[in-house]
């Protein structure tokens, strides 16, 4: 490395389940800018294992991830330089604050925490860390952002070729259900994707949603689904949202602009098409990770690049996760009142 070369960002990774794992997977084999210093996690097993499997894809060339004892001791960490929390959605507010006090850039999984109150507490703290450091140092993992058949989307959205929306339809499905899902967690887990994604397509923000549903599929876990929801925002564009967790036939993602003069719709990412008695038929991602593998590898490189030279993070926002959060509340206030109109107050 030249002297003029910034050095590598040291990351710690909070979290060592699946979304934490992947993160620290894309770090290391992607973003050749910063290494994964050190990962926690509450089972010290799992954290070993992130940490063994970066350490075996680069043999002896490069030192392995250090296991730090807790989070709190990884964030507090001088050879830590920024931080991911992908721990439990409970753990996010307290997390992020820590790292906040410290001074510490971190790049928080949504949601940025489970209420609306917590959420409102990151953002007055990311508030005076701007004051003291000159940029905002917590940034939300809505991906989608960074997804680049979304971000053609929005560019022919932003620069008029539509026309004036009028609506948005949304379709967020998946395989199967993780245990012990609710249907509270079906809007603060899924749905939320949607809450972020619709008012930055719009450039609008939500001001109202209505929670709606059909039959329910699996009615012996207390899960409501498939859901759907109808969304107002400022400038006037209705959109729809199904939620859909135990579609079965394959994780399906899909999304359409209406404009008063053309539409704008997400296209499935190329798929292998299989032909053979008698039959053409297509295959699905089991999950999220491999349809929006580009989107994290795009997101964590920007985060990085903005930590290197020292500018605002382009990702999604403190106040961008409150807002998504406080719609979520009226979601499931809407839920438990009849699927009535419930407004955004944040």
């Amino acid at each position: 490395m030249t002297a003029a070369e910034p050095r590598s960002v040291r990351v710690g990774v909070i979290g060592a389940g699946i979304m934490g794992a992947d993160h620290a997977r894309i770090i290391d084999a992607f973003v050749g800018s910063a290494r994964v210093e050190a990962v926690a996690d509450v089972d010290r097993a799992r954290a070993q294992a992130v940490a063994e499997r970066i350490a075996a894809r680069h043999g002896t060339s490069v030192r392995a991830p250090r296991v730090s004892p807790d989070a709190r001791s990884l964030i507090d960490d001088p050879e830590v330089d920024a931080v991911i929390i992908a721990s439990h959605d409970s753990t996010h507010a307290e997390l992020a604050l820590a790292c906040l006090a410290a001074g510490k850039p971190v790049l928080c999984e949504k949601p940025l925490a489970p209420t609306v109150e917590e959420c409102r507490r990151v953002v007055e703290a990311d508030d005076r860390a701007a004051a003291l450091h000159g940029r905002r140092l917590v940034s939300v993992g809505f991906m989608r952002r960074f997804d680049p058949a979304y971000a053609e989307q929005k560019a022919a959205v932003t620069a008029g070729d539509i026309g004036t929306p009028l609506l948005v339809h949304g379709i967020s499905r998946g395989v199967s259900s993780a245990p012990g899902s609710t249907s509270e967690g079906s809007i603060t887990g899924s749905a939320i994707h949607e809450f972020d994604t619709i008012p930055w397509l719009l450039d609008s923000p939500i001001t109202a949603v209505s929670w709606q549903a059909p039959r329910a599929t699996g009615t012996e876990t207390g899960l409501q689904d498939p859901q759907v929801m109808l969304i107002r925002t400022a400038d006037g564009v209705l959109s729809t949202l199904e939620t859909f967790l135990n579609a079965r036939y394959g994780y399906d993602i899909l999304c359409e602009v209406v404009g008063e003069t053309g539409t704008r719709a997400l296209r499935d990412p190329a798929r292998v098409v299989a032909k053979g008695s008698l039959a053409t038929s297509l295959s699905f991602a089991p999950d999220w990770r491999q349809r929006f593998e580009d989107a994290y590898r795009l997101e964590l490189t920007a985060w990085i690049t903005a930590l290197q030279d020292g500018s605002e993070s382009p990702l999604a926002t403190a106040r961008d996760g409150l807002a998504a959060t406080a719609v979520a509340a009226a979601a499931i206030s809407s839920m438990n009142s009849d699927g009535r109109w419930v407004q955004i107050d944040d």
